[in-house]
């Protein structure tokens, strides 16, 4: 089951979802598949014209793989441009992931900044890919491509406060326009940055997530390369705190994300 047919099953029956153990990170389903799909069930609730602006995730216990699970949608709030919505997963009567969001529509203002520029990064030809391997790689990088630019992968005793390079999705058949959705997944398919310091792996997982994007989506499709850079800003006791950007292969600012992890290492 590809990236499109998770959201056209949760587009179709959000009453009832099963993710295939294909989308796994350990005993658990990958997190940026559970913060999507909460997301597209909230959507589905929120007038159109109305873009999210920003989703604070929280990942209340492990989602587990083919077992079947729900979506609540709460609208908290619909005001004149922007509505305040709260999302759940359910599997098994237990809360597994829970996302607010706000979604809002443009507004005239005076006030105009530009984003600060994209980190400089060698061509997505010569990074080096992270590729799948059965057993070793988590499950859900069959499906999501991404090419080391920035700092060192994960267990390599690489002490670099950034990581990143170039993603996007794999085994996509048909272009599709991106969206919020396809970003969520991509930004959250890379590890926690500080594991690239452990000498041996060891599990590492979001605790909370906030993610803000940047409106209009620039437009892209599902096959092109985005850039992605995390930076620690403090990792102690077993927490890290984590900021990150997601750009258009033009440079354009897309995402910004913040990420605090738990490490087991």
């Amino acid at each position: 089951m590809i990236f499109s047919e998770l959201l056209k099953a949760v587009r179709a029956n959000p009453q009832s979802v099963v993710v295939p153990s294909q989308w796994g990170q350990g005993r658990a389903v990958f997190g940026g598949v559970a913060a999507v799909l909460v997301y597209e069930a909230m959507r589905a609730q929120v007038p159109t014209g109305r873009p999210v602006r920003s989703l604070a995730i929280s990942f209340v216990g492990p989602l587990a793989v083919d077992t079947p699970v729900s979506f609540e949608v709460e609208v908290l709030r619909e005001g004149k441009a922007v509505s305040q919505v709260l999302g759940r997963a359910v599997q098994n009567g237990q809360v597994v992931t829970l996302v607010q969001g706000s979604f809002g529509a443009s507004r005239d203002s005076a006030i105009d900044v530009v984003a600060e520029p994209a980190p400089l990064i060698k061509p997505v030809e010569e990074c080096q890919e992270l590729p799948y391997i059965e057993g070793v790689t988590p499950e859900f990088t069959r499906y999501l491509a991404m090419r080391w630019g920035i700092g060192g992968m994960p267990f390599t005793n690489n002490p670099a406060r950034e990581m990143g390079g170039w993603v996007r999705l794999r085994g996509e058949t048909e272009a599709e326009v991106v969206d919020a959705a396809h970003l969520l997944a991509l930004v959250d398919a890379w590890p926690p940055a500080v594991l690239s310091h452990l000498r041996a792996p060891a599990p590492g997982s979001s605790l909370t997530w906030t993610i803000e994007f940047v409106q209009p989506t620039p437009k892209m499709i599902t096959f092109d390369w985005c850039l992605y850079r995390a930076q620690i800003e403090h990792a102690r006791d077993g927490y890290g705190h984590i900021a990150a950007g997601l750009w258009t292969p033009d440079g354009e600012l897309i995402a910004l994300s913040r990420q605090t992890v738990s490490v087991f290492g």
